[in-house]
């Protein structure tokens, strides 16, 4: 089964689930208590939209618990000293891998928590789960050409630029190998 959280220094990333979805989308003011996390006042960021949500929620449903993993993962800041845990950032997958092993990445980080390293430190999470899942050769994502923060996030990953997207977005390609196995009796 694939894991549902993975932990960066300063991150939790949470897969989304149906019921956070549908509280996101449909009862907002539980979505905060059911992540268990303070939200950011410009909630939600970037790309991440209601139409994303929407996706979200409709792929994990037709999917199953084969699907959870591979669509929206939530950033949530660790609680330090006097700060409680906030949600900064959402970012995740479009989809499993396809045949060839390609997934593809995406993620936004709210406005007061940019420029502070958390969304090289969510890509960096993404990138360390799709190798732990075994299952995932090529991870490809895409910034606009405009955004040259998006591109060093992509870069500081180990992503390089490949062909430009048809829709004239910056297209970055780069390998996952496998993580190391666990030794026998672990």
């Amino acid at each position: 089964m694939i894991p549902l959280i993975a932990h960066t220094p300063r991150l939790l990333l949470l897969a989304a689930s149906r019921a956070l979805l549908t509280a996101e989308l449909h009862k907002p003011q539980y979505f905060p208590t059911l992540l268990g996390a303070a939200l950011p006042a410009d909630w939600p960021p970037g790309e991440y939209d209601r139409e994303a949500m929407r996706y979200f929620l409709e792929q994990l449903t037709a999917g199953g618990r084969t699907a959870a993993g591979w669509y929206g993962w939530y950033a949530l800041r660790k609680a330090t000293g006097d700060a409680l845990r906030t949600l900064v950032g959402a970012g995740g997958f479009l989809g499993p891998p396809d045949a060839a092993g390609t997934a593809e990445i995406g993620y936004s980080i709210a406005a007061d928590w940019r420029g502070q390293g958390l969304a090289t430190e969510l890509v960096g999470g993404l990138v360390a789960h799709a190798a732990a899942t075994g299952l995932v050769r090529r991870l490809v994502a895409h910034a606009r050409a405009d955004n040259p923060a998006s591109q060093q996030v992509l870069r500081r990953n180990g992503f390089a630029t490949a062909e430009p997207a048809p829709d004239g977005r910056l297209r970055f390609e780069r390998a996952v190998a496998p993580a190391p196995a666990a030794p026998a009796g672990a």
